[in-house]
């Protein structure tokens, strides 16, 4: 048999076999679909029937039970995992300037208006008008202060508008005075009255909230306590600060990542509060940063007995050494 004609004949037995298997499989499919709708009517039906003896009430109540059983601290190698919230409010106002900046913009101020060339005040002012008269009140206010070099303004004019101040009448003073612009004071009230609860102190600074547990030692920290086992840390750290100081606060966490941990021991014999208590050997704080925009802390002198809003150097007088020297590379010096 030649070449040619062993190929025809071995192509058309695999065709033959190929056609026999695909007949097969496609003759067994009706079974297979029949024991799978089998499979599924029985199992649907066993469905309907545990269903039907659970009613809907049981299924709420079993998921909230396996909620709450979930809400165990997590304890990792021995050490018990906890979210504290580094809440921050900050600089309301530019800070105050250094004495050498102070003394820096003096000099340029004066710099300035030495080399200036003078002009009339009538090529700013309206002759006789309110607004000249208060620029000749403020230009001899800083001739006095010696804020000038050897001649102010004023007194390179003439000396034709020198007695104008006395023409001035009493609805001019008093239009004058209305007219003044009056800073408002960098120290508010709450700075004189030393008020470590209010937000409207220290505009110039940052300031952190800390809060007061009711114990001897180590009272004073950051709001914090144990993440849950279903959990996240800005979500525990959400959750302790609702707990802790109340719900009136107006809050932004910056992230979902730590700005700093903090881990301290327990002493020996330390164990869990659980049903299944075990030995702790110590506790793993993560410090989560968010800013505060409205609102202020509602204490419930439970957890928590009163609280703070302090600047990085106040945090000192509060906190144990140990606890400032773990936190204060997380804090602003300003």
């Amino acid at each position: 048999m030649s070449v040619v004609r062993r190929t025809q004949v071995l192509k058309a037995v695999a065709g033959s076999l190929s056609q026999t298997i695909a007949r097969r499989q496609i003759q067994a499919l009706p079974a297979r679909f029949a024991a799978s709708a089998r499979s599924f009517s029985s199992t649907t039906n066993a469905y309907n029937a545990a269903a039907a003896d659970a009613p809907l009430k049981s299924n709420i109540s079993t998921t909230s039970s396996a909620l709450v059983s979930s809400t165990k601290d997590m304890i990792v190698n021995g050490h018990r995992v906890v979210a504290g919230a580094v809440v921050s409010r900050q600089p309301l106002i530019l800070r105050d300037l250094t004495p050498f900046e102070q003394e820096y913009f003096n000099y340029q101020r004066n710099l300035e208006r030495k080399n200036a060339s003078p002009f009339a005040s009538e090529f700013y002012f309206k002759k006789g008008s309110i607004a000249e008269k208060q620029w000749r009140q403020v230009d001899a206010e800083r001739e006095s202060a010696g804020l000038y070099g050897t001649l102010s303004p004023a007194s390179a004019e003439s000396s034709l508008g020198q007695d104008q101040d006395s023409d001035m009448t009493e609805e001019d003073r008093i239009a004058a005075l209305e007219a003044k612009v009056v800073f408002n004071d960098r120290i508010t009230e709450a700075d004189r009255k030393k008020d470590m609860r209010s937000l409207e102190r220290a505009l110039a600074r940052t300031l952190y909230l800390i809060v007061k547990k009711p114990r001897d030692q180590h009272a004073w920290q950051f709001p914090q306590g144990g993440v849950h086992v279903v959990e996240n840390l800005q979500e525990a750290a959400g959750r302790e600060l609702n707990e802790e100081c109340g719900s009136n606060m107006d809050l932004w966490f910056v992230g979902r990542v730590p700005i700093g941990h903090y881990a301290y021991s327990h002493p020996k014999g330390t164990m869990t509060k659980s049903e299944n208590p075990t030995p702790l050997k110590g506790s793993k704080v993560f410090f989560m940063k968010a800013h505060i925009f409205a609102g202020n802390v509602q204490i419930d002198n439970k957890e928590v007995v009163d609280y703070a809003w302090v600047t990085k150097d106040e945090m000192k007088s509060y906190v144990t050494p140990e606890y400032y020297e773990a936190v204060k590379d997380m804090l602003s010096d300003q």
